[in-house]
């Protein structure tokens, strides 16, 4: 479901990962045309490193 948000909406990826400051940031790539693909690309990746952490945080006991 967060795969379909972060290329519908870019910025709305980032305020469900808890980075409301990048979400911002997003947005204002977003508002642009030519800034839409470079924003549903970098929310694509950071919700794949916000997965890879939660696998390393689940994986050390949840510390």
């Amino acid at each position: 479901m967060r795969l379909i948000i972060a290329l519908l909406l870019p910025w709305l990826t980032f305020f469900t990962i808890g980075r409301p400051m990048a979400g911002i940031i997003c947005l204002i790539l977003q508002v642009t045309v030519i800034g839409w693909l470079p924003a549903a690309i970098w929310a694509v990746y950071a919700l794949s490193q916000y997965k890879t952490d939660q696998k390393i945080r689940n994986a050390m006991g949840g510390r």
